[in-house]
């Protein structure tokens, strides 16, 4: 049969590609007005983390806490979505989960005893403020976090707290659509000032959302993800439209980042020394060809997923190839939008999991039903090659094991943001929940390898300091549910008992033997 040229050829005209490619060839080390390069930097025969090198772990509220409706907690739209039937994998809930609310001074046992010195969480917006700027602060959800915060110092950790990993009070999206309305930066802002008020003499470490790209395009785009709105040749969604809504969703996410920033900077972090930024989900996107058609489509696929977020925040604008493609779709920013970028970051959270292939589907014809729409930068993504994988295939569909992304990814960062601070707030290996076993040579190798692809980056000038692994413990993994497994403890979820697994004595013994070498570098 023959195949017919996909209709995006005939989208964009032929000015477009000339345009790109003149501006590729006239500046041989870089294509983009603010990246730097760093990649030229002598490597060093003695590697040392440093003494401030956070080691750590990572969980989220909604994964870990259960504790449904207690103490004044009132529903998330996560608990919502939950509750309808054949959107989790396994029909599961996170109602109880691993029981973390309760049975927290347990877990940082655990964590104390594998020697990290910092512990990444999220808070509970639905716990602290049940019913949004609309209601009362509940006290009991602040005392819950107050003392877990002190158990976390008390070990000698650093509590590093994310405002809202995914979840948010249900009643936002009852009264005015959430991420939808530009109502959410008024409540996100009065959340964020009353966690920095009750908790910012002891934390050090914020940030205000987590993977803000994947909340955006599986919950308004793809569906998946509440509040399941998406176009009918996306998914099928009884509302919602998959070209706009993601754009409009971001930039509402972006303008209650920089909102809470600038509250952040006025009022508190002079006083309580603290640092500020977001938390990105970072895919690594590798060429299917060396043709250049398909270097662009890379590039436009980061453009698309993650300099989408961050470009607005550091440099006040979308990014260039956004621009070109979605015109005056993109929503603009307000003059104090763009004053409060000048300063919209002390850091960059990276979870950093995977890698992909990028197809260019702008000037050669994709498959249809593959992506590659307008929506998504006229780009497909997937970890297949001629019937190859980009790396090596685990028991996550969406994840394969290719470490060489790692390290490419904290470098992008640092060369297109000015070697700002990073660190790598989630990075871990998951396996089916069938046959797992507490010999789990795969994740340790898979920590091990991507550990190693970390310290190359640092070799090279990247400014990476902390690693936090997910997980410390098996848990509620979103759609999936509890059919795959993060953890370097194994949660048996009919009695909970948390048995360490293979891994849990690697990152103990690896951590130790830095520390170790550290300590010795100090002394010397």
């Amino acid at each position: 049969m023959e195949t017919k040229p996909s209709m995006h050829l005939y989208l964009i005209p032929f000015w477009f590609l000339c345009f790109t490619i003149i501006t590729l060839a006239s500046s041989p080390s870089t294509w983009y007005d603010d990246h730097i390069s760093l990649r030229e930097v002598s490597q060093e025969e003695n590697f040392s983390f440093g003494k401030d090198f956070l080691f750590g772990t990572a969980s989220s509220a909604y994964q870990y806490e259960g504790a449904y409706l207690t103490e004044g907690k009132t529903l998330s739209n996560w608990d919502v979505f939950t509750s309808i039937s054949g959107k989790i994998a396994d029909g599961s809930q996170g109602k109880v989960s691993v029981d973390h609310y309760h049975r927290y001074p347990g877990d940082l046992d655990l964590m104390e005893d594998l020697g990290v010195n910092s512990y990444r969480f999220s808070l509970s917006w639905a716990r602290i403020l049940p019913k949004g700027r609309f209601g009362d602060v509940n006290m009991d959800g602040v005392d819950h976090y107050n003392r877990m915060i002190n158990a976390i110092l008390k070990r000698g950790m650093e509590p590093f707290v994310t405002l809202t990993h995914y979840d948010m009070p249900q009643e936002l999206e009852y009264r005015y659509g959430s991420l939808l309305n530009p109502q959410i930066r008024e409540d996100f802002e009065h959340y964020a000032e009353i966690c920095f008020r009750h908790f910012g003499n002891r934390v050090k470490f914020w940030t205000t959302f987590n993977e803000p790209n994947v909340q955006v395009i599986l919950g308004y785009r793809k569906g998946t993800y509440p509040p399941s709105r998406c176009s009918k040749t996306f998914a099928n969604c009884t509302r919602g439209g998959s070209d706009i809504e993601p754009l409009v969703a971001a930039h509402n996410i972006i303008r209650s980042h920089l909102a809470a920033v600038s509250l952040y900077r006025e009022r508190f972090q002079e006083k309580q020394r603290g640092k500020i930024g977001i938390v990105m989900n970072a895919i690594w996107f590798e060429p299917v060809s060396d043709s250049l058609a398909d270097k662009l489509a890379a590039e436009r696929a980061q453009a698309f997923y993650l300099t989408w977020f961050l470009d607005p925040v550091v440099f006040g604008r979308y990014p260039r190839e956004m621009q070109d493609i979605l015109g005056k779709d993109l929503p603009e920013f307000t003059k104090d939008d763009l004053k409060s970028s000048k300063n919209g970051l002390d850091f960059i959270g990276i979870n950093q999991y995977t890698s992909r292939y990028a197809k260019d589907c702008l000037h050669s014809a994709c498959e249809p039903g593959k992506g590659g729409s307008r929506a998504e930068g006229f780009v497909h993504s997937n970890a297949l090659k001629d019937g190859l994988a980009l790396g090596e295939p685990t028991g996550v569909n969406w994840l394969n094991t290719y470490p060489q992304g790692m390290e490419e990814m904290l470098m992008y960062a640092t060369e297109r943001y000015r070697n700002i601070p990073l660190y790598v707030t989630e990075n871990g290996f998951g396996e089916n929940s069938t046959g797992v076993l507490l010999n789990d040579y795969r994740r340790v190798k898979f920590m091990s390898n991507y550990l190693d692809a970390l310290k190359r980056a640092m070799r090279k000038g990247a400014d990476v300091r902390g690693y936090l692994t997910w997980s410390l413990l098996d848990n509620f993994e979103w759609i999936s549910g509890y059919t795959i497994r993060f953890g370097m403890y194994h949660v048996d979820f009919n009695t909970l008992e948390r048995t360490p697994r293979l891994s849990a004595s690697w990152y103990k013994s690896f951590i130790s033997k830095h520390i170790s070498s550290q300590s010795k570098v100090d002394d010397a």
